[in-house]
């Protein structure tokens, strides 16, 4: 399995305990965490200014869809894991494929999951 230690990793939770506790889980793993953030504008604006080498991506941010931030991930050849309390049958039919992570689900599934994404 890869090692996540010192990959930069976009984290994009609306739901703020779950976003510490990625943001925690994700430290302990040595990962450099951009975020969380909470939006698809402050996601996208995360994007404009910095290239993660991997993400984390909420697709529902609070009745908003983050479709478009899955979109620019994949411009941007940016590997990501989706979480979702839908799991794959909530994807958008252009992002199946993407890893699922269903919600709830443990730490060290997050970083399993992340640890299996290619990384250039």
């Amino acid at each position: 399995m890869a090692s996540l230690a010192g990959r930069r990793v976009l984290v994009v939770e609306d739901e703020t305990l779950v976003a510490m506790l990625v943001e925690d889980t994700l430290a302990d793993a040595g990962v450099v965490v951009l975020g969380p953030v909470a939006t698809v504008s402050e996601a996208l604006a995360m994007l404009d200014a910095q290239r993660p080498d991997l993400a984390v991506l909420d697709l529902n941010l609070a009745g908003e869809t983050s479709e478009p931030v899955a979109d620019r991930l994949i411009q941007l050849e940016v590997p990501f894991v989706v979480a979702s309390g839908y799991g794959a049958a909530g994807l958008p039919q252009r992002l199946v494929g993407v890893p699922v992570l269903a919600k709830p689900y443990a730490p060290e599934d997050l970083t399993a999951a992340l640890a299996r994404l290619p990384m250039g």
